[in-house]
């Protein structure tokens, strides 16, 4: 049973990747050259509830003709991937959970905040950026006068919201193992194993607090504890995101990582949101290092109640 519930695990994470991927391509179907007036333009044909339909995409290059050949390529090998893994949970018993309705409006509320939630994580972060710069990378992979690392760090939040919002994902357990794929998104391109556990000493700055290393069960149980409480949703969405900070369980992207963790529980539970808010980000981080050192009564997690609680 336990062999068969890990393989199922596997498989929908690898599957919500699959889909994760296909839903980053900004053009859908087979490219197809259109003439007019002895110019050529470029559309995407796709067949859509039997309906073939036609996309404009811009005057033909060859340049740009390539791209869509190599996405329709990629987007066809993605769906044949997606189409084995369903077969594979088919054949160990798993069906698609059906969500409540709650919670299909909350992914939407979250959806549609994605971007100032990724803009607000960009500044816990220290990422230099201003929102219509955070907007424009959102939708197009770069912008001018960013560095290529804070590019990185801004399409890796992209990634893992994108990953924590799909409808398999979410209707999974908020556990050790989502943890770490979310970890892993957010680490990409600076950690060849962003979401292994942290095996190496960490020091954080602005405080004497030096985390020690994360034992896997220890952090399991932890996260089974919260879970576990007699607490509202909202405090054990909390609790998830301090402890995960605190334990400093991979070697970079920990508040990253907790933040969005955190998130696929709120969601999950369709009780809303939780995000730290760019005007407090400095009142949150004075909080955090009294936490870290023990000195926090209950503060910070009121401050978060108050402050870092986004219902709808």
């Amino acid at each position: 049973m336990s062999h068969t519930y890990t393989q199922i695990q596997e498989l929908l994470q690898e599957r919500a990747d699959y889909q994760v991927r296909l839903n980053l391509f900004p053009y859908d179907g087979s490219p197809e050259i259109k003439e007019r007036d002895g110019k050529k333009y470029l559309y995407v044909r796709k067949r859509v509830d039997s309906k073939l339909t036609s996309t404009y995409v811009g005057l033909y290059t060859d340049e740009l003709y390539q791209l869509l050949l190599r996405n329709a390529r990629e987007a066809r090998e993605l769906r044949k991937h997606i189409r084995s893994i369903n077969k594979q949970l088919a054949q160990l018993g798993h069906s698609d959970a059906e969500l409540s309705a709650r919670v299909l409006l909350n992914l939407d509320f979250a959806r549609s905040n994605l971007k100032s939630n990724i803009y607000d994580q960009a500044v816990l972060e220290g990422v230099a950026t201003t929102f219509p710069q955070t907007e424009e990378i959102i939708e197009n992979g770069k912008v001018s006068g960013v560095s290529a690392s804070d590019v990185q760090k801004i399409l890796n939040l992209k990634h893992a919201w994108e990953f924590i919002l799909d409808k398999d994902v979410i209707s999974y357990p908020s556990d050790y193992s989502i943890l770490c794929h979310i970890a892993r998104l957010v680490n990409e391109g600076f950690y060849q194993d962003g979401g292994r556990i942290r095996g190496v000493p960490v020091t954080i700055g602005g405080t004497s607090y030096i985390p020690p290393l994360p034992i896997e069960n220890v952090v399991k149980e932890e996260i089974d504890r919260i879970l576990r409480s007699e607490r509202s949703n909202d405090v054990k969405a909390i609790g998830l995101c301090l402890y995960c900070m605190k334990a400093q369980i991979f070697n970079d992207g920990n508040k990253r990582a907790a933040v969005i963790f955190a998130n696929h529980f709120m969601i999950s539970q369709g009780d809303g949101m939780i995000m730290i808010p760019e005007k407090d980000v400095p009142e949150f981080k004075r909080l955090l290092v009294s936490y870290y050192e023990d000195r926090d009564t209950g503060e910070i997690t009121d401050f978060m109640k108050m402050r870092c609680i986004r219902s709808f």
